[in-house]
């Protein structure tokens, strides 16, 4: 399985857009090793046992009015306590504002205080999906990752073998790149997995004899996305005369990739196939099959019925 990387403190704020009440404290080597978060409301009230001291801590408006209610030097000595863990931040929610003995005490332990002016629950739910998905398993493949229709197309093969060429005239036909040439892949969950791009190449595709394009600029910004589930990979292939390739589809074929199966295509490649088409029609193909209809066994149902009416016949 792929390392889970670890979120550092300094992106956490950047990309969630989040206020710094410690400006001055250095914050190198803080970092998140966990997407779960925890209300620390019983270790406010002196209880310890059990506590995930790994894990953010979000305050909200139970907590903050609990701590309004004691005096200042008492107040100071609960987060005293609680800054004796080595967690990796402390964010108040609702635009609730840290008190100067609060501040006094983070200083001191150089234990970071955040601030947001979201809801709790609803920043709860969003830090846990960010972190979620920065501290994934992550592996990174060779291949080219396209949003058709909706669908998260992965296409792998031989270098040389036309997968940019094929995302390329996707591109034109409507749909979306993710990435070319590298695919980040993170396990969200047991039937998830997303792929990204890595920052440096991102919205770039290569093409040999031409060079390095990039797609957002001479497309627009319809034709990238961020990141997408892979729900289908299609693997290019030179076409062999002597090998035997699935002409029915009654049977799916599958890759893993960090412990999940994904459908797999293998599609020869003979000169004249237009790819662009072949990966759409898979696309929309796979997409009707997940609705509960898959021609290839409507077609063998068919053929059945025919060869029972004519058995009956004679």
């Amino acid at each position: 399985m792929g390392k889970s990387e670890s979120v550092s403190v300094s992106k956490l704020i950047e990309d969630l857009d989040l206020m710094n009440y410690t400006p001055d404290l250095d914050l190198r080597g803080r970092r998140i090793n966990t997407k779960d978060v925890n209300r620390p409301a019983l270790q406010l009230a002196g209880y310890f046992e059990h506590f995930e001291e790994n894990r953010v801590q979000i305050l909200g408006n139970v907590e903050y009015a609990y701590m309004s209610k004691i005096s200042d030097e008492e107040r100071g000595g609960r987060f005293h306590e609680l800054f004796r863990y080595n967690i990796p931040c402390i964010i108040y929610s609702r635009n609730l504002k840290p008190s100067e003995p609060v501040l006094h005490e983070a200083l001191v332990a150089g234990i970071p205080v955040l601030g947001t002016e979201r809801p709790t629950s609803e920043f709860s739910a969003e830090i846990i999906t960010y972190l979620g998905e920065k501290l994934a398993p992550c592996i990174s493949i060779h291949g080219v990752l396209v949003d058709v229709y909706g669908e998260g197309l992965l296409i792998t093969g031989e270098s040389g073998i036309g997968k940019s060429e094929a995302a390329l005239e996707l591109i034109r036909r409507g749909h979306r790149l993710v990435t070319d040439d590298v695919v980040e892949i993170r396990k969200i969950n047991d039937h998830t997995l997303v792929g990204t791009s890595p920052e440096i190449t991102r919205h770039f595709i290569e093409l040999r004899g031409i060079g390095i394009i990039d797609v957002k600029t001479l497309y627009g910004v319809e034709c990238v996305k961020e990141s997408q589930t892979i729900d289908l990979v299609i693997k290019l292939e030179d076409w062999k005369k002597d090998t035997e390739y699935d002409r029915l589809g009654l049977e799916e074929e599958y890759i893993e990739y960090l412990g999940t199966k994904v459908v797999c295509h293998s599609l020869p490649i003979r000169p004249g196939r237009n790819l662009a088409v072949i990966c759409e029609t898979a696309a929309v193909n796979h997409r009707q099959k997940k609705m509960g209809y898959n021609a290839a066994h409507e077609l063998y149902r068919r053929v059945q019925e025919n060869l029972t009416k004519k058995s009956e016949e004679d």
